[in-house]
């Protein structure tokens, strides 16, 4: 069988089902096979894992999924990629259960019970324009999930780990941070997809914490404060908490929250960490 990290493989396979690629789903599919390796590797699936592999595309990743994992769910949004899987590049696999589903409306959980409750290791090649939700919408339902290796633009992944008083530090990074240990495992150009996509990419790997880095009284007010806070990052803090309709606090309000934490009325929620912000949203819960 021919691995699909060799372009010619690719096409061929591409015209062979006249298969065109789809905007809206935003298709750029790995023809790498330094990049899929050391995609595999950040994930460490092994014989004992179960793979969770979301947009496999014409079964790129899949393949070597398929000969590392234990099992692989792949599931797949394009019904026009099902029989290309099903039929010719991935039909070797006995260990592959292809689900023509959009991951978002998925019951993840369902697929753990299914399996024993094993928690799963989650690998994919995100479509850039939906990665947050994807990303987000796994770590909030506390899905039973050991790491999630995800190829994303350059720029969210540097968003996901990075620290107060950057550019890129805001509600993602924060939200990320507060379910998951962030490593960046590849930097990847360009010329590794097919079509080229317009911007660079990265793989990061999020490693599900066993608790979280801070206890709050609320989670659903500590993510209230933190969006109201970066909603207008340029704002003081005490302004963009007193705007927030989900808060509902007047601006004294907001102040007494800052002066409680020890925070000068002037300080921006770019400027603070977890744990501050923790602090503050305990004042409200």
């Amino acid at each position: 069988m021919a691995y699909l990290s060799d372009p010619k493989e690719t096409i061929e396979i591409l015209q062979k089902y006249h298969f065109m690629f789809q905007k809206k789903f935003g298709q750029n599919f790995l023809i790498d096979a330094h990049v899929l390796d050391k995609i595999v590797d950040a994930a460490g699936v092994t014989k004992e894992d179960v793979v969770l592999e979301i947009g496999p595309g014409i079964g790129t990743m899949t393949q070597v999924l398929c000969e590392r994992a234990k099992e692989v769910i792949a599931v797949e949004i394009d019904k026009n990629l099902i029989p290309i899987l099903r039929e010719d590049t991935c039909r070797e696999y006995d260990n592959l259960t292809i689900i023509n589903d959009d991951i978002l409306k998925t019951d993840v959980d369902a697929l753990v019970r299914e399996r024993g409750g094993r928690p799963l290791k989650v690998v994919a090649n995100l479509p850039y324009y939906i990665t947050t939700p994807i990303v987000m919408g796994l770590l909030e339902r506390h899905i039973p999930v050991v790491n999630i290796t995800v190829m994303v633009q350059r720029e969210v992944a540097e968003r996901m780990q990075a620290g107060p008083g950057s550019k890129d530090y805001g509600a993602l990074s924060l939200a990320v941070q507060y379910y998951a240990d962030t490593y960046i495992a590849a930097y990847v150009p360009q010329n590794c997809f097919m079509p080229r996509p317009n911007v660079g990419s990265a793989v990061i790997r999020l490693s599900l914490r066993e608790k979280p880095p801070v206890e709050v009284k609320s989670e659903a007010v500590l993510f209230a404060v933190i969006r109201a806070a970066f909603a207008q990052r340029r704002k003081m803090l005490v302004n963009s908490l007193a705007g927030s309709s989900e808060l509902a606090c007047t601006k004294e309000q907001a102040s007494e929250a800052l002066a409680a934490a020890g925070l000068p009325e002037t300080v921006r929620g770019e400027a603070l960490t977890l744990e501050q912000f923790a602090e503050i949203a305990d004042h409200f819960a």
